[in-house]
């Protein structure tokens, strides 16, 4: 059987709806036109009142702008001084970013198993990872549902590690009342289209910590400094500039700041759509004993990025390729997020073997992403689910249609 023959004929939808896709307006449009208009293309004004926002949204004392996510993630390794020889434990479930960053500052990353309702990474296996060399934990908030702050947090301090927050999918989110972004040591973000905001490509990191930020403004920008106090020789002019340490070219243009501070102004209606779709899909996938919804802890506020959908293989004659390629026939193109990371050859040359996450393996075997953004229209909502009921109660063990 390579693909369900779904009962009923033709496709739910004429015209497909994907997993993911940005909303931009007029105002966004003109935002980037006014910059393009302007003076500065980067290294301008922009910057800084982007950094400005980012700071009033979350409530975080300081927040440095770069030009992705990945870069946020290096920069912050980087600021917690995470060298050769050091272990970052993090998710498996999650893009590779959140175990290349330790990568490229020579570290060991290692991988702690999920908590099997949330698909966050458990603070309890973070615990019996800990070891002498740990020196941080880059913890996820896996599709916005907050990670458990409280517990990491402690941990990692009592044991003088640094709580890197990859928070790639968790703004608009709260965690006991605060937003995220304000709480761990250092939050990095991301601003891919597929994200609840956008500026083509982009992140930051958030952070209180004053000690951080000016190192953070070091590594964006090839560790070069015009400031006096980290300079080592008096300046010849006002030209004068010295690099002191090794950075990169992390820096994010002006276009892309003007169009995510338009972005953000629109957070609170983009937060508040997820919430009513993720509601109509938990409504209705709750329902159906082939589907498990995934579980949220009460401490998080979520404004979801992606929408988990776990088939219970217990009452489904279908695997969850087929279930993904009936989807594609109904028009509903979905995702798969994530492949456990060390399942990729790299990882599997630098020794990791299959078996180190048993709980992340199983929920990889059995998740699709259902389409989640803002511009989905009611109707679309609702054919979405149609055609994930379809499918699940069509091909449900205990119906005796034939596949």
């Amino acid at each position: 059987m390579d693909k369900p023959a779904i009962s009923g004929g033709s496709p739910i939808r004429d015209k497909k709806i994907y997993y993911g896709h940005q909303y931009i307006d007029e105002a966004d449009i003109q935002a980037v036109v006014d910059v393009l208009r302007s003076d500065y293309l980067t290294c301008g004004p922009k910057i800084e009142e982007l950094e400005k926002k980012l700071c009033e949204i979350t409530g975080a004392k300081y927040a440095v702008a770069c030009s992705n996510g990945t870069a946020a993630l290096h920069m912050a390794c980087l600021a917690a001084e995470i060298k050769e020889d050091d272990e970052v434990i993090t998710t498996p479930i999650t893009f590779a970013a959140s175990a290349n960053c330790a990568l490229y500052c020579g570290a060991k990353p290692v991988f702690a198993d999920i908590n099997e309702e949330t698909y966050n990474i458990d603070p309890e296996q973070v615990k019996k990872l800990t070891g002498e060399r740990t020196r941080a934990v880059v913890a996820v908030d896996f599709t916005g549902q907050s990670v458990e702050l409280d517990s990491l947090l402690a941990h990692c301090h009592a044991n003088n590690m640094v709580l890197i927050e990859d928070g790639a999918h968790v703004i608009g989110t709260r965690y006991k009342g605060r937003c995220n972004g304000s709480i761990a040591d250092m939050t990095t973000l991301s601003f891919h289209p597929v994200k609840t905001v956008t500026c083509g490509e982009g992140g930051a990191v958030l952070t209180n910590s004053e000690e951080y930020y000016k190192k953070l403004l070091l590594y964006r920008t090839h560790g070069i400094t015009r400031d006096l106090w980290q300079m080592h020789h008096e300046p010849d002019g006002p030209w004068y500039y010295e690099q002191v340490v090794l950075g990169m070219n992390y820096r994010l243009t002006d276009m892309q700041a003007a169009l995510l501070i338009s972005q953000l102004d629109k957070l609170p209606v983009f937060s508040l759509r997820r919430k009513e779709i993720v509601k109509a899909y938990n409504e209705a996938f709750g329902k159906l004993p082939q589907l498990v919804v995934q579980k949220e802890i009460p401490e998080s506020d979520t404004t979801r990025h992606l929408y988990i959908l776990r088939l219970n293989p217990l009452r489904l004659r279908i695997n969850r390729k087929q279930f993904f390629e009936a989807l594609e026939a109904e028009n509903i193109c979905c995702n798969v997020h994530y492949i456990p990371t060390y399942y990729f050859p790299y990882y599997e040359k630098l020794g990791y073997r299959r078996g180190l996450c048993p709980k992340a393996e199983k929920l990889y075997e059995e998740i699709i992403s259902l389409p989640l953004y803002y511009a989905m229209s009611d109707q679309d909502v609702k054919d979405v689910i149609r055609a994930v009921t379809r499918i699940a109660e069509y091909f449900d063990v205990e119906n005796s249609n034939e596949a």
